[in-house]
């Protein structure tokens, strides 16, 4: 049931400003040849009155239709139509898409918080602004109602500006009106607004979602870029409390996560209880939900998109998405191969904004492969032509259906390492061969070729400790040898000796490399982590490696000396063990120092068959699973 819409217009409107009011094949008469034209955003574009400028096509030369994001249809964008009119678009839409690739058009990159400075210094001079808003109230003041964006900076600096008049546009609350006074021509249409169905999400689309909504903490304030990906982020937020709002774009997916309690605003440091956006897109349900709906407030973009308001919000998270990223960091996110697809957009407005603040988090979310698999979206190097977005010291969270990769303060090495985690299985091993040869990777990881694998995610888990602290006990992960090579050194000369049977301190970097890169099915390594501001720390590591003629597999694990004696060995160890049982292995085998009483307890205290002989200064142990035993 949609809910009733009040009028809030001077129902006299027509009467009291009759000298103004146009038809619209009329109203475009004034346009000349030679003119920039501006159209109106998104949903909000004003069909009648474009119509209405194409019917003159004949009459005119060399009108150049400048816009953002238009949806609908786009008449004056085509191959016949580009000898009078020729577009420039500051985000490439699909209506536009064709003339542009085909360079009888124009695409301006140009930061989203830009464009309004653009139109008021002068330097894109604005002859006409074709919009759409609501009637006038008692007042005179019309709402741009759903697009107030770029549009109100466009009428507010353009030579004449012509709108059309719709009584179906929703009133909004906020920064986004105009006088009626201030419009020279009015256009009388009463037409339903352009609605966009959002596309469903894909599995790998949902998969994405889930890892983005775990970055999302409860009194943080989110925005969600235009495409599928940040759409299915929202639903996955549902569970969230106290969550914000500040995003260019509104979309119907985030009503059910408003309605669902999620959306609070209450931990906002700006527009407390207020949803912030400068336009939207939908349904009529999202139209008439955002009709004088005071819990919204729609305002220009240089207001929106202005990286200081954004990093002063609440743990502000930035949601957008790319086409491709490369190894060190790069994001294309506007053109692949050197052809245009899209446009700069909100995107580095908003990662840098929330970049600066504190507890924010900047997110580049893409899926891993496009082609139906054919092509990695991971690459080593950008496609040639490909334009850069988001430089690599912008890059901060990057996610695909495999994971979470950080890369700000990285080195080059941590984010190709990072980066080829969470790239497609398939393209894995190419990558990192690609990568040594590169040189963004030291020669020695050409030998954990087949082995950079990812564990399963399902093995991650938390345990408390008899003195009540929690602990993650989840797979190593390939970008782990940092934390790990952290965890060996600080280790005492006793821990490592009883670890690792030898005096010396150093372990060789191959070695390490032996722990981290496994294939999780013959080899298996568990690590025990605990929360820091950076992050998370390696306090504990314990592993496997299974003899597959024996069906046996030896046990080995090491816990930081500062951790020791809080029951995180035992802990670690029935881990281990659960998971091998899991697994059908038949029981463990370790040899443990005689010196190592601890180790000897932890293996003793097992709920299974114990048996130990002595080996000159090493007892061999073998466990050995009873049936349906834990």
């Amino acid at each position: 049931m949609k809910p009733s819409r009040k009028v809030t217009f001077d129902m006299d409107w027509q009467e009291k400003y009759a000298d103004a009011i146009k038809t619209g094949a009329r109203a475009v008469k004034r346009v000349r040849s030679g003119d920039r034209v501006f159209v109106g955003t998104g949903c909000a574009q004003p069909l009648s009155l474009v119509r209405a400028l194409v019917d003159r096509a004949d009459e005119l030369e060399d009108i150049e239709i400048i816009h953002l994001l238009t949806f609908g249809e786009a008449p004056y964008a085509t191959l016949e139509m580009a000898k009078t009119f020729r577009v420039n678009s500051f985000f490439i839409g699909e209506n536009v898409r064709e003339v542009i690739q085909e360079g009888v058009g124009a695409y301006t990159p140009v930061f989203l918080s830009d464009i309004p400075r653009l139109f008021s210094s002068g330097q894109v001079p604005l002859d006409v602004a074709l919009i759409q808003v609501s009637p006038p109230d008692e007042n005179g003041m019309c709402s741009f109602g759903i697009s107030v964006d770029i549009v109100k900076a466009a009428a507010e600096n353009a030579s004449l500006v012509i709108a059309q008049v719709n009584p179906k546009m929703p009133r909004t609350h906020g920064n986004g009106a105009i006088n009626v006074h201030e419009i020279d021509v009015l256009v009388p249409v009463e037409d339903d607004l352009i609605v966009y169905d959002a596309p469903p999400p894909g599995e790998a689309t949902e998969r994405i979602a889930e890892f983005v909504a775990s970055l999302v903490e409860d009194g943080s304030t989110v925005e969600v870029g235009i495409g599928r990906i940040p759409q299915a982020i929202i639903k996955h937020l549902a569970e969230k409390r106290d969550l914000g709002i500040h995003t260019e774009m509104f979309t119907d997916s985030m009503i059910d996560l408003i309605e669902s309690g999620a959306v609070t605003g209450r931990l906002k440091a700006l527009d407390r209880k207020r949803i912030v956006a400068s336009f939207c897109v939908g349904s009529q349900r999202l139209y008439d939900y955002v009709h004088d709906n005071p819990a919204f407030a729609f305002h220009p973009t240089e207001y929106v998109n202005d990286p200081f308001v954004i990093g002063r919000q609440t743990k502000p998270v930035a949601i957008n998405t790319a086409l491709e990223i490369d190894l060190t960091g790069q994001v294309s996110a506007d053109s692949l191969a050197g052809v245009f697809y899209s446009g700069i957009g909100g995107q580095v407005d908003f990662n840098r904004g929330a970049a600066r603040a504190h507890d924010g988090k900047a997110v580049i979310a893409l899926p891993s492969t496009a082609k139906d698999r054919g092509v990695s979206r991971i690459v080593t190097r950008l496609s040639p032509g490909a334009g850069v977005v988001t430089t690599r010291g912008d890059v901060h969270y990057v996610v695909t259906e495999y994971g979470v990769a950080y890369l700000h303060g990285k080195s080059v090495e941590e984010r190709a390492i990072s980066l080829i985690s969470i790239a497609h299985p398939d393209y894995r091993e190419q990558l990192l061969r690609e990568a040594v040869e590169a040189r963004f990777l030291h020669p020695e990881f050409a030998r954990v070729e087949g082995k950079l694998v990812v564990g399963p995610s399902e093995l991650r888990t938390s345990r408390i400790l008899n003195d009540g602290t929690q602990v993650t006990f989840r797979p190593i992960h390939p970008t782990d040898e940092p934390a790990l090579v952290d965890l060996i050194y600080a280790l005492s000369q006793e821990t490592m000796y009883y670890r690792f049977m030898s005096r010396s301190k150093r372990v060789p970097r191959r070695e390490i490399q032996n722990f981290v890169f496994i294939d999780h099915r013959s080899e298996l390594a568990i690590v025990c982590t605990v929360p820091e501001a950076h992050g998370e720390d390696i306090i504990a590591v314990g592993r496997y490696y299974l003899d597959e003629k024996t069906n046996m597999a030896e046990v080995a694990f090491v816990v930081r000396d500062d951790w020791q004696n809080r029951g995180i060995g035992t802990q670690l160890f029935r881990y281990l063990t659960q998971v091998a049982i899991r697994s059908g292995i038949r029981g463990f085998t370790a040899e443990v120092l005689r010196e190592n009483r601890a180790m000897q307890r932890v293996l003793n205290k097992s709920n299974y068959k114990v048996t130990s002989e002595p080996h000159q200064d090493v007892y061999s142990f073998v466990i050995e699973f009873q049936p349906g035993a834990d």
